[in-house]
């Protein structure tokens, strides 16, 4: 079973591609899209959906895991996030994949144990469980991968 996490995001959207092989979790690809603030909302969307596109292409993922949305204050960011997590649920489909999706809370039960985590244990958490998390990778990278374990935790 293949999976492409994301931690949604319109600045910057974590990405994990992860297997399960011999009861572990195996990070096959990470990354950080990031797009430029300068760039009107619709471009950032549209570099954002044609990255998540060549992913499903060069990994041909058979489930994709997201973040579900988490209301804060500002309610401008909540509407380009829940704008991001509309394209990947689209593209999800149309590459043919099943989707599941994940509360902060859930994913921080799967990784930690507790759903009250910060984000230096469930990071800490991802590093234990995941050996291969590059050096350089970021907080986003983190999150997917931590959506990631949950998605693989899950599976039936």
């Amino acid at each position: 079973m293949r999976v492409l996490a994301f931690d949604p995001g319109y600045d910057r959207l974590g990405v994990a591609v992860m297997e399960k092989t011999n009861g572990k979790e195996i990070l096959i690809h990470s990354e950080c899209v990031t797009t430029d603030r300068t760039d009107t909302m619709p471009e950032r969307l549209h570099i954002i959906g044609s990255r998540i596109e060549t992913l499903t292409h060069e990994f041909h993922p058979d489930h994709v895991a997201l973040e579900t949305l988490f209301f804060n204050k500002n309610q401008k960011t909540a509407i380009a996030v829940a704008e991001v997590r509309g394209i990947i649920l689209f593209l999800a489909r149309k590459a043919g994949c099943s989707i599941a999706e994940f509360s902060p809370q859930e994913i921080k039960v799967a990784v930690t144990g507790y759903g009250k985590s910060d984000k230096s244990a469930v990071t800490g958490m991802v590093k234990r469980l995941v050996p291969n998390v590059p050096d350089t990778a970021l907080d986003d990278e983190y999150d997917a991968i931590a959506v990631g374990i949950t998605a693989l935790a899950c599976a039936r």
